[in-house]
């Protein structure tokens, strides 16, 4: 099926349980705005404008600074999962970082990341038989004799239910990964991943693989994390004083009080892949000991309102080249049709 195709049928699909208006996933979310500086050592590995320090000479010696706009986001875009609301922040969902840096010759290159490090299927067709399977399903609970028999049989026992939850779509996601083992990693971290204490506080992943070029034209695979300076960390559903964010929205407003305080950082780290890593499957993980380099930091401090915004993984610029994964290829179409259907500030892939 070609590409179009698919993803017109992907996004009607997704579209047909979301929420009217929105995103058909990672509906809800909130933008902030602030600088990218990139690091000494960057220009070295890639060429991209965001990346240079850029300095003229006679100038004191002083990074580049990048402005850019963030979008963070909850996974959901059921109706089921949500509520009209707002979104059930305390629920473990995978969470959402779209990043827009703006260039100084006006163009732009986005960086989509998920606080899960792998995708959930290697191809287009496969991820929309995930999307059918995953659809939330009526909540069913385990008895305390059926976790027993589950733990005895090695298996996972079925979560209870959080306060006011009817649904999830963790059961027929699960059914799915025990039918197609590469699905099994992802499905298993997203149901474990928890809530976050705040959208500041978790890691980013851009699960893809990208080349990047280097000023003496080598090419090299990499993967791309945003890491929090401040640390990764979830709720603790066992403190009595936390078990309140369960029930009720608390991710926008804690950005929001954050940054009217001071100002909330990332690193942006970058993997690169060897000999035997694979560049064009998002549902393999590389080994953790693969060479990070410190790209540069990004410092955001107002929260603004970028709702129109259409962000894509193959919004990209010199120097920035997409691997072969099939996944990525879809996306591109996939987040154009999104942005058709709800009315979205369409992408500028004029400068591609």
């Amino acid at each position: 099926m070609p590409e179009p195709d698919i993803a017109d049928t992907l996004v009607a699909f997704l579209n047909a349980d979301g929420i009217p208006g929105k995103r058909p996933v990672h509906a809800w979310g909130i933008g902030a705005s602030g600088v990218f500086v990139p690091s000494p050592v960057a220009g070295s590995f890639c060429i991209a404008d965001h990346f240079q320090e850029k300095l003229p000479e006679g100038y004191p010696k002083k990074p580049q600074v990048v402005s850019v706009t963030v979008r963070f986001s909850n996974g959901s875009g059921s109706r089921q999962n949500d509520g009209a609301a707002g979104p059930h922040d305390g629920w473990s969902d995978v969470r959402g970082m779209a990043t827009r840096f703006h260039l100084g010759d006006g163009s732009a290159t986005d960086l989509i990341a998920m606080s899960l490090p792998e995708f959930f299927t290697p191809t287009p067709e496969t991820f929309l038989d995930f999307a059918r399977d995953a659809l939330p399903r009526p909540f069913r609970r385990e008895t305390p004799w059926q976790k027993l028999r589950d733990m005895l049989h090695l298996t996972l026992p079925l979560p209870d239910p959080y306060p006011g939850q009817v649904s999830r779509p963790d059961d027929g996601a699960m059914d799915y990964a025990d039918r197609n083992r590469s699905a099994q990693l992802a499905v298993f971290q997203a149901a474990s991943i928890g809530a976050p204490v705040s959208y500041v506080r978790a890691t980013y992943h851009a699960v893809h693989t990208f080349f990047v070029i280097a000023p003496d034209g080598t090419r090299r695979g990499v993967r791309f994390i945003w890491q929090p300076i401040a640390g990764a960390l979830n709720i603790d559903l066992r403190d009595p004083a936390q078990q309140d964010k369960v029930t009720r929205p608390y991710l926008q407003q804690e950005l929001r009080d954050r940054l009217a305080k001071g100002p909330a950082r990332f690193s942006l780290m970058m993997m690169i892949g060897e000999t035997g890593d694979d560049f064009d499957d998002s549902t393999r993980p590389w080994p953790p000991h693969r060479v990070r380099v410190m790209m540069g930091t990004l410092t955001l401090d107002t929260v603004i309102d970028c709702e129109h915004l259409s962000f894509n993984p193959l919004l990209l610029t010199r120097g920035i080249e997409p691997s072969g994964d099939p996944i990525l290829a879809v996306r591109e179409w996939a987040y154009q049709k999104s942005s058709q259907v709800r009315g979205g500030v369409p992408c500028p892939f004029s400068q591609r």
